[in-house]
């Protein structure tokens, strides 16, 4: 995998939520939840919901770069967008962008600003997982301190990720309906390309964002122009 590790240069900046909202309590449990959401699936917002059995907050954080892909399809701000509305209309969601492209470099913007009382924990799929454990960051130590710093929800897709013993205690499994297993962004842009039905795998919230984002094609179907 390729080393990437990126100075982090800007804090945490609140599409919606923060500690900082008047009268907000600062929570004691944040469950992070970093994606490109390109665009928010249903399989997003179940995952969502499960680690929020877990912790007081979840934070969904689109960071404004990734260091494993380019950022193509949906513009930046109407990713921002998809994420305010579905922050929004759930208590104890709020949303943010990060500096940091990397789950540990996300993780530490949030503790920066819930500040060391804050218990803080990074959100992913099984093949985000892997990733996360798999990546040459440079130092063979990195994943070791990052996982001494925070727990690591992991959803449960297409089978249990299966971590090396050493990381096993950071672990923790979250169990999501397996119907959701087939759901993901990229089936949402190929249904949206095809002129397909891709309603069923957002959220109904978002699908006005959705059209806006990815350009109109008919009624109830959308082209994306920006990925051909």
């Amino acid at each position: 995998m390729r080393r990437c590790i990126t100075k982090v240069l800007v804090a945490l900046q609140f599409l919606h939520g923060g500690v900082f909202d008047p009268g907000k309590a600062i929570p004691s449990r944040v469950a992070v939840f970093p994606g490109a959401y390109n665009p928010p699936t249903i399989a997003h917002l179940e995952i969502a919901r499960a680690a929020a059995t877990r912790a007081d907050e979840v934070l969904w954080v689109i960071p404004r770069s990734f260091p494993h892909k380019d950022f193509d399809g949906a513009p930046f701000e109407a990713r921002c967008r998809m994420l305010a509305v579905l922050a929004q209309e759930t208590p104890g969601f709020s949303a943010a962008t990060s500096d940091g492209g990397l789950y540990g470099e996300i993780a530490d913007e949030a503790r920066a600003h819930f500040g060391e009382q804050t218990e803080i924990a990074l959100v992913c799929g099984r093949d985000a997982a892997e990733r996360l454990a798999e990546w040459d960051y440079g130092d063979p130590d990195y994943v070791e301190r990052m996982l001494g710093r925070y727990r690591i929800l992991v959803a449960a897709r297409r089978g249990q990720y299966q971590p090396r013993e050493r990381h096993r205690q950071a672990m923790t499994a979250l169990e999501l309906p397996a119907s959701h297993d087939f759901v993901s962004s990229s089936e949402v842009r190929r249904r949206l390309e095809k002129g397909g039905n891709w309603q069923d795998l957002v959220p109904a919230s978002i699908h006005e964002n959705i059209r806006n984002a990815y350009g109109p094609r008919a009624p109830g179907g959308s082209l994306i122009d920006s990925l051909r």
